[in-house]
């Protein structure tokens, strides 16, 4: 397996952090950008894009503030993380991404990131 390395992508998002968290971490909110069909079983989510399934553990969990999974079939080393960053002056709700990718596939995954965070803003109507 090709090493990865870590990347970060942050995106202002205009939304209370509660109603983002359940975009995250609930099926259903999951279902509305992120895969065409989520379910979860025992902190194992199964996520489907057009007939293809892929399945991630639960690793984290803070309510209102963050989420992270493991493709189960991935080196155990490698996560996605979705953290809900509030400005305590502004209060402005920034969506902050941590995933990893094969150094050539960065910006593709990227791409794909902004492209899954753009439907999260206009299904939250932010």
């Amino acid at each position: 397996m090709p090493e990865k390395k870590k990347f970060n992508i942050e995106y202002e998002i205009k939304s209370s952090p509660r109603i983002l968290y359940s975009f995250l971490n609930e099926p259903n909110g999951l279902t509305q950008w992120f895969a065409d069909d989520v379910s979860v079983r025992d902190q194992v989510y199964t996520f489907t894009w057009d007939d293809e399934q892929q399945t991630a553990k639960l690793l984290a969990i803070k309510e209102n503030k963050l989420v992270r999974f493991r493709w189960v079939d991935d080196d155990p080393s490698y996560y996605f993380e979705m953290e809900i960053i509030q400005d305590e002056l502004t209060s402005d709700v920034a969506l902050s991404i941590t995933d990893f990718a094969a150094e050539d596939a960065i910006g593709e995954r990227k791409l794909i990131w902004d492209n899954q965070v753009k439907y999260l803003i206009s299904t939250l109507g932010a």
